[in-house]
């Protein structure tokens, strides 16, 4: 039985094994931030000299990416007369969008769940999946729409934020001298925005060009984000080191440009079809003629990718795929085994096997793809092929990854799930071997769940009774993943604790907007000073997301952010609940939010809080 041909048990061994080459390596899973909080440096946009502000505002944002647009937007559209004011250390909007500018960024979910509020903005996208400059300006779009750019700070760090009793506001201080007061403050930098290298031996010593991915400089690559040609390269010997969701996208542009491209490999990437086209304006002229278009979109996006959990009342029933990319189609096939299932196999056992033997045939079919696809060199195509379950690792999607290592100027450096011995002066060393180059490109992506979440934020908040770290010493506490007790008027907006990545980004971020609007409305419109978490409604929410905090953890998988580098293990859950989300599913926790929020403004009663 060849390798391409493995049985069921065969292929647990086969994954086992590779997981445990990564287990074992000696370096690469700890990393090191890129640069420390209030030290960010922008290569884009020169910092623009201004006053420092000391005035009040009504609401306010620090992140100015998808999370602070979206809810600055729709607490502007609930209280119109509302001042915002965003803050970032970038040099405009756009949170990630704004950074990663690497030739060949593009969003890797359809644009028209991925880019949100594109019915509000009047926006089409050119593309199933845009690229990273429209994604970007898209963002600006909706700042200008919503006059977020009066009151926002570009280039600033917040480095304080602490409660004032005898105003009940929030203060807020920044390195750029900035002491100023708001009523309502806001959080959100984004799940994978502090960018990290990894921990190989000799990253200071190298002697020629280095950069980060989302630090990428075309001034000495030539051509831009937009396409022009890296003509910059043409002499340049290349390194880049990592083979995540980013490298996918700029391998492709490198291997058209570079003299010679050497690609690092510690584990490969599941590569399947992308299949992008333009947008047709007749088909986007009929697919929006109704209102509230895109939230149906969202709505069946979320529905559907939340078939992953294989939830009995959700499993059984029909839907139309109206995205039709990578992710519903997965969810799809999960949703097709249950059906398949007879009587006497619905059970945990019978399910495990029949999920097994469907991701079987899948990852089966992607490694087949490689063969298919890379022609010019049999040893790379072996070392492209992912050994692991699809959902072990970010599935990634692309329609020109492969075919780079067909160029005679491309070569697969695979060091077999062992990462990168050093950086030398002259390059990289790998597998006993020195190579020399010109450019290392470190496509190592951002922090994820390693770090605590103030140390993300990159400042403290201290409430009325003491600090967030310490209300988190013993694991995140948090009602809805969006309030926490014991700091009034604060809203967090990220994942965890709520719907996490059982859905769409940007669609937990419209939903935690629209409950903060809600929340603001109500305050405003009844003259409400403070809003904090109960604390029985906080525990009973921890309880609740700790009872499936073990759900994301799969000790077959082969180390990555999904499972912090392989710590997380299914029988020692994440304690501070980073690793877990609302064990309902996605579609129920929106339809929770929306109710607590219609209740709410109905009632006055938001579920769960004390309102002063």
């Amino acid at each position: 039985m060849t390798i391409d041909n493995l049985d069921g048990e065969q292929l647990r061994q086969k994954y086992a094994e590779e997981r445990d080459k990564r287990l074992n390596a000696p370096a690469g899973r700890k990393f090191k931030r890129l640069e420390q909080p209030g030290h960010v440096v922008d290569p884009h946009l020169p910092v623009q000299a201004r006053d420092p502000v000391s005035d009040g505002v009504d609401f306010t944002f620090v992140g100015g990416g998808f999370s602070g647009l979206i809810t600055s937007a729709r607490v502007k559209e609930a209280v119109p007369t509302a001042s915002i004011r965003i803050l970032d250390q970038a040099g405009d909007f756009g949170g990630v969008w704004y950074w990663n500018r690497y030739p060949g960024a593009m969003c890797d979910t359809a644009a028209m769940v991925y880019m949100p509020l594109l019915e509000e903005t009047g926006h089409m996208p050119s593309q199933k999946y845009v690229m990273g400059p429209e994604i970007h300006e898209h963002t600006r779009r909706i700042g200008r729409h919503y006059d977020l750019y009066k009151h926002a700070l570009f280039h600033t760090a917040v480095t304080a934020v602490s409660w004032d009793a005898e105003t009940s506001r929030w203060r807020v201080q920044t390195n750029r001298g900035d002491d100023f007061t708001t009523k309502y403050l806001a959080v959100g930098t984004g799940p994978l925005t502090v960018a990290q290298l990894p921990d190989i031996p000799g990253v200071e010593s190298f002697g020629g060009k280095a950069f980060h991915t989302s630090r990428w400089e075309y001034e000495y690559t030539g051509g831009d984000r937009h396409g022009a040609p890296l003509t910059g390269l043409a002499d340049k010997r290349v390194a880049i080191i990592g083979t995540g969701a980013t490298s996918i996208q700029c391998v492709p542009e490198l291997a058209k440009y570079a003299k010679e491209l050497l690609v690092f490999q510690r584990t490969p990437s599941a590569v399947d079809v992308r299949g992008n086209h333009k947008i047709d304006a007749e088909w986007f002229k009929a697919a929006s003629a109704e209102p509230g278009w895109q939230q149906r979109w969202l709505d069946n996006f979320t529905t559907i990718w939340g078939l992953i959990g294989g939830r009995p009342d959700e499993i059984k029933k029909q839907y139309e795929d109206l995205v039709q990319d990578g992710w519903s189609e997965l969810a799809l096939r999960v949703q097709s085994v249950f059906l398949s299932l007879k009587p006497e196999q619905m059970n945990p056992e019978g399910v495990m096997l029949a999920m097994e033997k469907s991701d079987d045939e899948t990852t089966s079919r992607i490694r087949a793809r490689v063969d298919e696809v890379v022609t010019s060199d049999p040893g790379a195509a072996e070392g492209l092929k992912a050994w692991y379950r699809q959902l072990c690792k970010r599935p990634t999607f692309h329609d020109e990854y492969l075919q780079a290592f067909n160029r005679p100027n491309v070569t697969l450096v695979d060091t077999d799930g062992q990462g990168v011995d050093a950086i030398t002066p002259m390059g990289v060393h790998a597998l006993g071997k020195d190579y020399d180059v010109d450019l290392i490109v470190y496509a190592s992506g951002f922090e994820f769940q390693n770090t605590s979440f103030t140390s993300r934020l990159g400042f403290e908040i201290t409430g009325p009774e003491g600090t967030l770290t310490d209300a988190w010493a013993d694991g995140m506490r948090t009602l809805h993943g969006r309030q926490t007790r014991g700091f009034p008027n604060l809203f967090l907006c990220q994942l965890s604790q709520a719907a996490r990545f059982a859905a769409n980004v940007p669609a937990n971020f419209l939903e935690s907007a629209r409950a903060i609007a809600g929340v603001v409305k109500y305050m405003e419109a009844e003259g409400k000073s403070t809003i904090d978490v109960a604390k029985d409604a906080q525990d009973a929410w921890f309880d609740l997301i700790m009872s499936a905090a073990a759900r994301g953890a799969r000790d077959e998988c082969t180390p990555g952010y999904y499972n912090n580098e392989g710590t997380l293990k299914a029988d020692k859950p994440s304690p501070s609940g980073l690793s877990s989300g609302y064990p309902g599913g996605p579609v129920a926790f929106f339809e929770l939010q929306r109710e607590w929020t219609r209740r709410g403004l109905e009632t006055g009663v938001f579920e769960g809080t004390e309102v002063v």
